[in-house]
């Protein structure tokens, strides 16, 4: 099993604990961290990390840990990720800011799926982790809570700038989560009795003045009802200017943002547009794949059922100059679109792809684009036409009139691409892949 990346993240809900916190770097690094990586091997159980990833990688222990800190430190502090090479996927970030005193020791942890914690014995287990690490660490706030449902609360910024959210961090309690460690100074804004007495799963005073709230016994239930409610009443006790029908009703819209939509593609653009999905964040996953599923491109009208009548002497040098186009795009694109070379539907489907996520109508001078990529880009799109479905060319004086006969009818290559090359959504309402498939259904 691979180790989990960023772009894992973003394919499924992870549950995410996130904690800043500070200790006195006077005594030896393997001291000051004992109590963390005592926790996890006490506590993670099933989602123990089995890898250290520093400069090196190691098989996880203490000393691989330390060992690989020391290797990476300079004047700032030091970074380094504990992974797990088998289900369910782990990645344990541990980032050491040691330029100043006290020291920053600032955990990311990601568990995937989250509904491994569906599990009330793992849930308790890692509530007795972070039990250990928040005493240990003084800090000012903490959560674990669903990933993608932290997104859509914007956490940790919660609607404000990053001024604001620089200036002022966790002055207020914007949000409750599954679990959260409220620091000394956030408890004593709210009200040491208040914040004890809330409607929670557990309610827990640390030694250090913190306040360890649990809503529910397991995590990955966040999204039901009756977790919605819970975390709505936390909420609304901790901050009574709030309305709890109106935190309720927003907390409800993000469930309802993140139930699982069936993805029903046009039948066309669905190698395409399946690829799409991982490029918005896990949160926005479900209404992109509701807004996909209604989206239905223009059939395409660049043909003629009769062709044009030829106006050019000596065909084969525009031919020519037509090869020679299609052949700059791919010396261009083709370490970034290894497929090009090959000259198929799956290429067309693999620039399609690029030229979105680039947002290269947008992002490239028009004069670029209209000037060579668009002529280019119909010039390849003619000869995939002509290699995969038998077509024949019927150049013309005029790029955009010259033609492609597949079958009975007559295609306008150059006229599709300048269509499709005019902003991002056009890339998809004129896309390669569909213009493809149309002209292939009609190649007999």
């Amino acid at each position: 099993m691979k180790l989990l990346t960023l772009e894992d993240l973003n394919v499924e809900d992870t549950l995410r604990f996130s904690f800043d916190g500070s200790f006195s770097h006077r005594g030896a690094l393997e001291r000051e961290l004992a109590p963390f990586l005592q926790g996890v091997e006490s506590h993670a159980g099933d989602w123990m990390p089995d890898l250290v990833k520093g400069k090196r990688q190691y098989e996880y222990s203490r000393d691989a840990v330390v060992s690989a800190l020391k290797e990476r430190q300079d004047q700032y502090g030091s970074t380094v990720g504990l992974y797990r090479t088998t289900s369910p996927a782990v990645s344990l970030t541990i980032d050491l800011g040691l330029a100043h005193e006290p020291a920053g020791i600032h955990i990311w942890l990601d568990v995937q799926p989250v509904s491994f914690f569906s599990d009330q014995g793992r849930c308790q287990a890692l509530v007795e982790t972070v039990r250990g690490w928040s005493s240990t660490y003084s800090t000012p706030y903490a959560v674990a809570h669903s990933a993608a449902d932290r997104q859509l609360a914007d956490f940790p910024r919660f609607g404000r700038d990053d001024e604001t959210y620089e200036k002022h961090g966790a002055d207020k309690v914007y949000d409750v989560f599954w679990l959260n460690v409220f620091g000394p100074q956030l408890v004593e804004s709210v009200g040491r009795e208040r914040m004890l007495s809330t409607p929670a799963h557990l309610v827990e005073e640390l030694p250090n003045g913190s306040v360890l709230l649990v809503l529910r016994p397991t995590a990955a239930d966040f999204a039901s009802d009756e977790a919605r409610v819970a975390q709505a009443r936390a909420h609304v006790h901790l901050r009574p200017d709030l309305d709890f029908d109106t935190v309720l009703r927003t907390l409800k819209a993000r469930s309802a943002a993140l139930a699982p939509v069936e993805p029903h593609f046009h039948p066309d653009l669905a190698p395409l547009l399946s690829r799409l999905l991982d490029e918005f964040a896990i949160s926005e996953r479900q209404t992109k794949i509701a807004e996909l599923n209604a989206f239905q491109p223009p059939e395409p009208e660049e043909w003629l059922p009769t062709a044009l009548s030829p106006d050019v002497e000596s065909p084969e040098p525009l031919l020519a100059s037509y090869g020679a186009l299609s052949e700059s795009l791919v010396a261009a694109l083709h370490t970034k679109v290894p497929s090009i070379t090959e000259e198929t539907v799956e290429s067309l489907t693999d620039l399609d792809f690029y030229f979105w996520r680039e947002s290269f109508p947008e992002r490239y001078e028009r004069q670029l684009i209209d000037g060579h990529t668009a002529p280019a880009l119909g010039a390849y799109l003619a000869a995939v036409l002509v290699r995969r479905l038998g077509g024949t060319w019927l150049p013309r004086q005029k790029q955009e009139e010259s033609q492609v006969r597949v079958g009975k009818r007559v295609w306008l290559p150059f006229l599709r691409a300048r269509r499709y090359m005019q902003s991002r959504q056009s890339l998809l309402d004129y896309s390669l892949t569909q213009f493809f498939r149309a002209v292939a259904r009609h190649q007999a």
